[in-house]
């Protein structure tokens, strides 16, 4: 069972990029998947979640309007595109599931399942 985050990097403030995390070892249509990120000296925070079942998402109120999390099932990636970034999404942006499809168990932060961070600088 693994995540694979990939697609951070150093981008100018309103530009754009976007994030993408392939998982294997689990029924990915089942399963919810979301982003989440921790700048320096601060708690990690949940970005977006995708229920692969429904389509269902979750956006935290800083970034809606801006984020869009998205899957494709054949590849068995979800993607996060971000628009119009700011310096203070700055951070280490990981990847986290919950193989069985709970939104809320995930956008808690409680799934043991992570990936290894992308970091996503912004500067201004």
């Amino acid at each position: 069972v693994q995540l694979q985050a990939s697609g951070g990097g150093l981008v100018q403030a309103g530009g754009s990029l976007t994030l993408s995390c392939v998982a294997s070892g689990f029924t990915f249509g089942r399963a919810a998947i979301g982003w989440f990120r921790q700048a320096p000296g601060k708690e990690r925070e949940a970005v977006s979640c995708r229920a692969n079942s429904d389509g269902s998402t979750l956006y935290a109120d800083s970034v809606k309007g801006r984020f869009t999390i998205s899957s494709d099932n054949a590849k068995n990636t979800v993607y996060l595109q971000m628009n119009n970034l700011k310096p203070e999404d700055t951070a280490v942006y990981y990847c986290s599931a919950s193989p069985r499809g709970w939104m809320v168990h995930l956008w808690t932060g409680k799934s043991d399942l992570w990936g290894r961070g992308t970091l996503v600088t912004v500067s201004s």
